[in-house]
């Protein structure tokens, strides 16, 4: 199981992909002309795993993985987020 994150035409998103090669966006972090939104994913309505204007990429990006929202997947309790950030896919 991989969990890393992943360019995308408005920023980044964070994957986690199945050794099955299934994967699975558990959050986000998107360019806006304010600064950077941010997404952690919940399996409910949750307002406070999201924020608007952070001031820089890497700021928004330890906002999403500080919930941690890969837990809700079974298997995930020791894997850490990949250091290098994947290209988009292709397709």
């Amino acid at each position: 199981m991989r969990l890393l994150w992943r360019e995308h035409r408005q920023g980044q998103r964070l994957v986690l992909q199945a050794d099955d090669g299934s994967e699975e966006e558990v959050g986000a972090v998107r360019r806006t002309p304010r600064g950077f939104d941010a997404l952690a994913k919940t399996m409910g309505y949750d307002p406070g795993r999201a924020t608007r204007g952070l001031p820089s990429m890497e700021e928004a990006k330890r906002f999403v993985e500080s919930f941690t929202p890969w837990d809700f997947f079974a298997g995930t309790q020791d894997i850490q987020v990949e250091p290098q950030v994947e290209p988009a896919s292709q397709g």
